[in-house]
């Protein structure tokens, strides 16, 4: 193979996904990637005892996930995603009530206006406010809209209640057309609260919600990030609100079929090699490969905020990005996977609000006869990510239990810790970089850049794209 015109380094989905892009643009790609896998932290593993793959941590798409739709589509894996036409999910509360949401044939928003006044999961306090939650969501993604009030929907249109009357007795325009009142860098929870979201629907949507999406508590993730999801997923179509799930483990879903795209276009993968970044002055020169020396026109750094040092170490131009980097905190997710003696569930994934689990998914429900295990997920694990492997298990099948109690037993469990999942989103951490750097031709990519969005598949299809794009422009 010739030399390279770009060198990815990092084969996740930020950086597999700015391999793709680049390679349909006609550049030669090298992918170096450290580990002996692809995938980066969405990837998976085989078990030793039942043989089966088991991811490293479940991941949900939305359909919202525009750029990470086109990727799939572009390495021929978007049929291994389940995507309902609209969102519908089940939960079990702390009381062990079990209820379904699911939205309404109406136009965005008001198709999840319209669901949430039909879940039994509430009471009318909490309906009254998911209206005027609408009013916001409509605000949020048009902000021309409230301009004219008669643009504001009917609640007649939505529900019959003969008490639920006069939208003006429901919400106060002003706060809504106030900007301050929407993109304030509040905590999550203040945010919603100042918007009239009740303790109930924080309970059993909102924080499910927010703890799926910024892997953090809504009481310590800044509120930024998160309004930007619940625009993209509420803002739009009915169907960017739809929840996706993998058909496939992991690596089988998108990074095997990214190899075998690139590959099959004369481009390289290279796993099991650690890449270091070589500069003249402030100019890429390429990487070194365990001593190898491949040069290069452009290089993309999609490594996460954690390994950005051992990429970039002795680049003078780099250091107050590298020390940014360094001082971000980490948020950890728990998985424990559980093999039981029958099935639990009856739907391929569950909410459990307000426990210390929050998901359960169903590996058998969704892949099929290869899985027969069930995936619980606790996603801002602070608080358990230092309990031992038997501890976890045990209070993952005590919530299990509770939530969906039944005559089952557990036939054997592990526990599967990433400490580092994410960056945290808590206000007064150090700001996220740019795909650009001081070092000409030398990018950065991956959920932890400046996406707008939390550290989501989506963020880091889009940081890929973007910064196979600055390599095409520049």
């Amino acid at each position: 193979m010739s030399p390279p015109d770009v060198v990815v380094i990092g084969a996740g989905f930020a950086g597999l996904s700015a391999a793709v892009r680049l390679a349909k643009a006609g550049a030669r790609v090298l992918v170096v990637e450290e580990r002996r896998r692809l995938g980066g932290r969405a990837t998976a593993f085989v078990d030793p005892q039942s043989g089966e793959a088991v991811d490293n941590g479940q991941h949900v798409l939305f359909g919202c996930y525009h750029e990470t739709f086109a990727f799939l589509e572009t390495i021929g894996a978007a049929t291994g995603v389940t995507l309902d036409s609209t969102l519908d999910f089940e939960i079990v509360d702390r009381s062990g009530r079990r209820s379904r949401l699911r939205t309404v044939p109406l136009p965005a928003p008001f198709h999840l206006i319209g669901g949430l006044l039909r879940w039994r999961a509430l009471g009318i306090r909490d309906r009254l406010a998911a209206l005027r939650l609408g009013l916001l969501l409509r605000r949020i993604a048009n902000p021309s809209n409230l301009t004219n009030p008669s643009n504001l929907t009917n609640p007649s249109n939505l529900t019959n209640p003969s008490n639920m009357t006069n939208p003006t007795n429901l919400t106060n325009l002003t706060n809504l057309t106030n900007p301050s009142n929407l993109t304030n860098p509040s905590t999550v929870a203040a945010w919603l609260s100042a918007n009239g979201q009740t303790p109930r629907l924080h309970e059993v949507l909102w924080e499910p919600l927010a703890i799926a999406a910024l892997n953090q508590s809504p009481a310590v993730a800044s509120a930024g990030p998160f309004i930007e999801v619940v625009a993209r997923m509420f803002g739009g179509t009915a169907r960017d609100s739809a929840i996706g799930l993998p058909r496939e483990p992991l690596d089988r879903l998108f990074a095997e079929p990214s190899r075998h795209f690139l590959e099959a276009h004369g481009h390289q993968v290279r796993c099991g090699i650690p890449a270091r970044l070589l500069v003249d002055g402030d100019r890429v020169v390429g990487v070194d490969l365990r001593g190898e020396r491949i040069q290069a026109g452009a290089v993309i750094s999609t490594v996460p905020w954690f390994a950005l040092s051992a990429v970039a170490a002795d680049v003078p131009a780099l250091e107050p990005l590298i020390s940014n980097a360094a001082h971000m905190t980490s948020s950890p997710i728990v998985t424990v996977n559980l093999w039981l003696d029958r099935p639990v569930a009856e739907t391929a994934f569950v909410g459990f609000p307000g426990r210390r689990f929050q998901w359960l998914f169903d590996k058998a429900r969704l892949f099929g006869d290869r899985a027969s295990h069930v995936s619980l997920v606790a996603s801002g694990a602070d608080e358990i990510v230092g309990f031992s492997n038997d501890a976890l298990v045990d209070l993952a099948r005590d919530e299990l239990s509770q939530a969906l109690p039944g005559r089952w037993s557990v036939l054997r469990a592990s526990a599967v810790r990433e400490k580092r999942a994410t960056f945290s989103l808590a206000p007064g951490e150090p700001p996220r970089p740019s795909a650009e750097t001081a070092v000409r031709r030398f990018f950065l990519a991956g959920d932890w850049t400046d996406t707008g969005l939390p550290a989501t598949i989506e963020s880091a299809v889009l940081s890929g794209h973007r910064a196979a794009d600055l390599v095409a422009r520049k």
